[in-house]
């Protein structure tokens, strides 16, 4: 007599990444955490600057303008570069230029002008755009697509460290050295008092670069020892009006630009006003506010791994339309509660934040086949929100209050919630008109 066998075929998960891509996945990771601790030492310069030379916060946001107007002109130059000679040439070449702009601050503290400084910032950011551009997608593809987004959550997840670990270099180092004068205590200075002054807290503001410069020249000859290699290294693509048209003729992607624009703009906005919002709720210091920013940032860095161990079970899309929709509700909060209670909740908008950037990018990317290394470029153009969106918010802080400024904020967070939407919506669009075609 013959049993009847029950056969149950058993799908082995796709793995995290392939083979002997451990090592570069690694140093790659460090490059991760080193621009993290730029882009976050850099956010707390538009309050130092700001008092060191006497601006307005218009004037001061130009710090945000000049880091991210750098990552928007030299992302197409940095796709070029990967498909020219790969990945690994684009991250030695955007840890080159990026410890260049590092070092440029050496230079600029002796010159002792605000310009000086802006040039500085967009040398070093303009160098991280390219390193940015070139590590995003090769995390990508250093595995299966079935994993790609959570391994770019999982490396994303280590920017954070290197952020606070900026924010506590600048809350240790350079706050405590700043120190924020009336009109009239400045016109009761002689003009050698306040060069002196002024040239004491410039040479705060310097050192950490110049460390930072130091790093970033560490790392590129760590990487340009290993030897990288990944799917679609080095391969030279299509004509560039065909590649345009498709990405632009792709709703997905392209909307995928607009929601990290205004991703970007968002998370800039919040650290960067950090700052304005405590000192004006709770009547602390600068050097206190500090801690409340760095206090934000671990936030940060405990839900990206938090999010990386949630997309194991949820749909990453559903996750970032749920944060945002809180980071809406967060802000309304703190708009309507100028208080301890308020301080709290724009702590925790770094929460909300803390899943966007990779997410948005993964969903993207996704199927562009040959068009994804020109792909990834316009999603760090993106970034550009960074330098166009805080001035707005700097103007309206400066005609209200730095509460009601975080209006902007909570529209930037309603576009990234509907890109979420649209995501769910067209893949579930998909499936109806592929079931429909079965039948």
């Amino acid at each position: 007599m013959l049993s009847d066998e029950k056969h149950v075929v058993y799908r082995t998960p796709p793995h995290f990444l392939n083979k002997g891509m451990l090592i570069p996945f690694i140093l790659l990771v460090c490059c991760f955490a080193a621009w993290g601790m730029s882009t976050d030492l850099t956010a707390p310069l538009v309050k130092v600057f700001k008092s060191i030379f006497s601006m307005t916060n218009l004037e001061s946001s130009l710090v945000q303008f000049a880091y991210y107007l750098a990552y928007f002109c030299l992302a197409i130059p940095a796709a070029l570069i990967n498909s020219r000679i790969g990945y690994k040439g684009g991250v030695l070449i955007g840890l080159s230029l990026a410890a260049c702009g590092a070092l440029l601050f050496i230079p600029a503290s002796k010159m002792m002008t605000y310009g000086a400084f802006l040039a500085a910032l967009f040398v070093l950011a303009g160098g991280l755009s390219i390193l940015e551009t070139s590590a995003n997608p090769f995390v990508m593809v250093m595995g299966p697509e079935d994993t790609a987004t959570r391994r770019l959550n999982f490396a994303q997840a280590f920017n954070p460290i290197g952020s606070n670990l900026g924010v506590l270099i600048a809350t240790l180092f350079i706050l405590p050295r700043v120190h924020p004068l009336s009109a009239a205590e400045r016109d009761s200075m002689g003009q050698q008092e306040m060069l002196a002054m002024q040239s004491d807290q410039l040479q705060a503001v310097m050192w950490p670069y110049v460390g930072l410069g130091i790093l970033y020249i560490v790392l590129a000859l760590g990487i340009s020892r290993i030897k990288l290699t990944g799917r679609d290294e080095g391969v030279i693509q299509s004509g560039r009006k065909d590649r345009l048209l498709r990405l632009l003729g792709n709703k997905k992607y392209s909307f995928g630009v607009v929601a990290q624009f205004f991703n970007i703009a968002a998370q800039t906005c919040i650290w960067t006003y950090t700052l304005h919002y405590v000192t004006e709720a709770l009547g602390v210091s600068d050097k206190v506010a500090g801690y409340w920013l760095q206090t934000s940032l671990i936030i940060f860095l405990i839900m990206r791994f938090a999010m990386v161990a949630l997309m194991g079970r949820f749909d990453a899309r559903k996750l970032m339309v749920t944060m945002c929709l809180i980071g809406v509700f967060l802000v309304i909060f703190a708009m309507t509660s100028v208080n301890i209670a308020g301080a709290v909740a724009i702590v925790l908008l770094s929460g909300c934040i803390s899943l966007l950037f990779p997410t948005i990018y993964g969903e993207a990317l996704k199927g562009l086949g040959p068009d994804t290394k020109f792909g990834a470029a316009g999603l760090v153009m993106a970034i550009i929100g960074g330098a166009l969106m805080p001035p707005v918010q700097a103007w309206v802080l400066d005609h209200t209050s730095a509460s009601f400024s975080y209006v902007v904020v909570a529209f930037c967070f309603a576009i990234v919630a509907s890109y979420g939407w649209y995501t769910l919506r067209h893949e579930h669009q998909a499936i109806s008109a592929h079931c429909s075609s079965l039948q």
